[in-house]
């Protein structure tokens, strides 16, 4: 059974209790936003994800989308759900006031995500496209493109996609091939091009939700260099507007077909084929990467709330069938006389599978509400040091947040099926949809993999180490000043152990991957995650030092902070050893996993 109630307890204490040290709070522009305020978009976020979102989430992948006669429709519901989700006004909820936006912080943002992706994984992609679109278009496109693109989009009266992938090209776009090239006057104007080639796995590339969808689309303009220094991006509507700003005629953009996926399925997939369709050009020519990228970092980070808001909805739904079952008796002693046997949740096995899923959530939504707050300081902060100090930290964490939150929230997803044995397994229990639905997102927007390489490639190295500095300095700092403390000293040493793993670990890659590329890419995953895993345990620790505070002053709320500590130290105890392995593996080098030749595989 799929169960879903926003953890607002959780939600609120990131958002207001364990980040207020961060160096990225009090924003001037964003001191309208009371915690009373935060608080009550969270609360009606909820009733939206939980009353309107939730429901549709199993008839929907049932159901799935549809196309028919170059038409795509959706599930039964989704139409009124998106109506009533755009009418709320949750589409614009960060966006730029300039625009129409409400222009409300990104830490409050990406915890409304979270929500709508625990309810609803395939119906966040519509507005969440959107979105990330905008963005590129904000920060790149011409002011005339603004004018006429951003306020429909925003109010989500138009929706957005990103073109990149190819037929024969996904990582390597390099190798694109659809053609831009200057169009006549009389088919748009000076400044337009037409548009010519497919694209594929285009998420919410048509559905039946907006008057209009607009298309960021990568392309090759005539003469342009090779690879990719000669790829431009470009604005290509479904419609062209009328004069009036309504949707006009068709732009040539046409549907090839419906990709049939492992999950996701009320999510519109789509093959699709741009034949002269006439766009525009956002940003420089052969600059189309820059631009994109824009929009790519912020779906990154997106994505890596995708795979959180799955799994607390896998955890949740485990949590209720494990006291709802009942199986066996405890091994110490009956729990249950009444009944012919106990709940499952007794037994020690389903214990570890909760609370690694448990650990995991609240590991990710800490740490992902740092990175938001760092997001909020590099649009809004006054002081340069603090806007340079969140822009590479955001550049350091991005690829963790991608890759490491769906790395776990597809293992909780699993542990899920496991806690429900065999009903897990058939289709109408609900819980196997949540393991494919989260598959994807290890895969989409750059692969993990392709996250680690970044991670190791580019962020490591970049400025002689000036982005680690902005994660290692907090955590160096924070065990210096806590390691002697009576209650979690050795919860802290472990912490001191792990960060020294990935202190010597950064050494070893730095040093081998100098001399040979191939060190750095077999140790990359492995470094990642080792990250990962410490930034969770900095969040832990400090979670748990606030926790014994509020405690000891006589908390009402003193079940949420036992707890929190509880979760903590299962964190420190059964997950965070896993930064031993990472470090073994990095350190054991390439050789064995290059050893063989091609032709033995």
């Amino acid at each position: 059974m799929q169960v879903y109630e926003a953890p607002l307890r959780d939600m609120k204490f990131v958002l207001h209790e364990l980040h207020t040290d961060d160096g990225f709070g009090n924003l001037e522009a964003l001191a309208e936003f009371t915690p009373d305020l935060v608080d009550a978009v969270l609360e009606e976020a909820a009733k939206v994800a939980q009353e309107v979102l939730l429901p549709l989430n199993r008839s929907g992948d049932i159901e799935g989308c549809t196309l028919e006669n170059g038409v795509v429709r959706t599930p039964k519901g989704f139409k009124e759900a998106y109506d009533m989700f755009r009418e709320g006004g949750w589409c614009a909820l960060a966006s730029d006031p300039e625009w129409g936006g409400q222009g409300l912080p990104e830490a409050l943002n990406k915890l409304t995500e979270e929500m709508i992706c625990s309810s609803n994984l395939s119906f966040s992609l519509y507005p969440g496209l959107t979105h990330g679109a905008t963005t590129a278009i904000e920060g790149y496109a011409s002011d005339a493109l603004k004018q006429a693109y951003l306020p429909k989009m925003v109010e989500g009266t138009w929706s957005g996609t990103m073109c990149l992938t190819e037929p024969h090209c996904g990582t390597d776009l390099g190798m694109l091939r659809t053609k831009a090239v200057p169009a006549q006057e009389s088919n748009g104007g000076d400044d337009s091009y037409k548009i010519s080639g497919a694209k594929i796995f285009i998420s919410a590339g048509e559905h039946d939700l907006t008057e209009n969808i607009i298309h960021l689309v990568l392309a090759r303009l005539p003469d342009a260099p090779e690879g990719v220094k000669g790829i431009s991006l470009f604005l290509v509507p479904k419609y062209l507007p009328k004069e009036d700003g309504t949707p006009g005629p068709s732009n040539g953009v046409s549907v090839a077909a419906i990709e049939h996926k492992m999950g996701l399925k009320a999510s519109a997939t789509c093959q699709l084929n741009f034949d002269d369709s006439i766009g525009w050009l956002v940003g420089t020519a052969n600059k189309g990467m820059e631009a994109m990228f824009k929009m790519m970092n912020t779906e990154r980070v997106s994505v890596g709330i995708q795979g959180l808001g799955v799994g607390e909805a896998a955890y949740q739904s485990a949590v209720w069938y494990a006291k709802d079952r009942v199986q066996g008796r405890s091994l110490s002693g009956v729990k249950n006389p009444k009944g012919p046997a106990d709940p499952i949740i007794v037994h020690p096995d389903v214990r570890r599978m909760l609370m690694t899923a448990r650990a995991y959530n609240e590991g990710s939504r800490a740490v992902g509400a740092w990175v938001s707050r760092a997001l909020d300081a590099e649009k809004h902060a006054t002081d340069p040091a603090v806007k340079a100090r969140a822009e590479d930290f955001i550049a350091l964490m991005t690829p963790v947040v991608k890759a490491l939150f769906t790395d776990c929230g597809y293992e909780s997803a699993n542990l899920a099926v496991q806690v429900y044995g065999g009903h897990g397994y058939i289709a109408e229990s609900g819980v196997e949809q949540f393991v494919r639905d989260a598959r994807i997102a290890m895969i989409y927007e750059g692969t993990n993999g392709i996250q680690a390489l970044d991670l190791v490639g580019r962020k490591m190295p970049a400025h002689a180490g000036r982005y680690l500095r902005s994660f290692f300095h907090p955590v160096s700092d924070f065990i210096e000043a806590n390691k002697a403390d009576e209650t979690f000293g050795k919860m802290i040493e472990g912490l001191e152990k792990a960060f020294g793993a990935l202190q010597l670990s950064t050494g070893t890659i730095a040093q081998k991957g100098m001399k040979d590329p191939e060190e750095a890419g077999a140790a990359a995953t492995d470094y990642l995650r080792l990250l990962g895993l410490v930034a969770m345990g900095y969040t832990f620790a400090k979670a748990a030092l606030i926790a014994k505070a509020r405690l000891d002053e006589g908390t009402e709320d003193a079940a949420f902070y036992t707890a929190k500590i509880g979760t903590a130290r299962f964190f420190f105890d059964r997950l965070l050893p896993q930064a031993t392995a990472a470090f073994l593996a990095i350190k054991s080098g390439k050789a064995s996993m290059m050893a063989l030749d091609v032709d033995m595989f």
